[in-house]
């Protein structure tokens, strides 16, 4: 990555996001594997990286070794992130999120999502607001009854 320019950066950059997939052509894992040869962290194979194919272990072996811990850890389940939570973004996700339904794109469905959306608890937490300074506070109080280092009283 650190012997490529920024035009070859750019150009392999706005590639990518217009072209976003969870499986790419050859002719998009060629463009970008010309662009950046040696990014092992990434969807597409080093197919022309020229850099450590004599070391052990080779650049593709890295790659399919990391591409395999990362399907692994995922147990074979397919990639989501935060843009497949949205199913109103244009265009669709290609992958929705578990528990998220299909977007419909009726005024009336637009309406009742948005009002489920209102309607959900907020993130956080649920306890009782005289927690936060009541604990520190009795802490504090427990210090002055009992002195936790008895040999430095003088």
């Amino acid at each position: 990555m650190e012997n490529t320019t920024w035009e070859q950066r750019l150009q392999a950059l706005t590639h990518i996001l217009t072209s976003p997939t969870t499986t790419p052509s050859l002719h998009s894992q060629f463009l970008i594997s010309t662009q950046i040869p040696c990014y092992i962290n990434w969807d597409y194979p080093p197919i022309l990286c020229t850099n450590g194919t004599s070391t052990f272990p080779s650049v593709h072996f890295r790659w399919v070794f990391s591409h395999f811990l990362k399907r692994a850890s995922r147990l074979g389940l397919p990639e989501t992130s935060w843009r497949c939570k949205c199913p109103y973004q244009v265009p669709p996700p290609l992958i929705l999120a578990k528990g998220v339904e299909e977007a419909e794109w009726g005024d009336e469905q637009r309406r009742e999502y948005v009002r489920n959306r209102l309607r959900r608890k907020k993130l956080g937490c649920n306890i009782n607001p005289a927690i936060p300074i009541l604990v520190p506070n009795m802490f504090l109080f427990s210090l002055l009854l009992w002195n936790p280092f008895p040999d430095l009283e003088s």
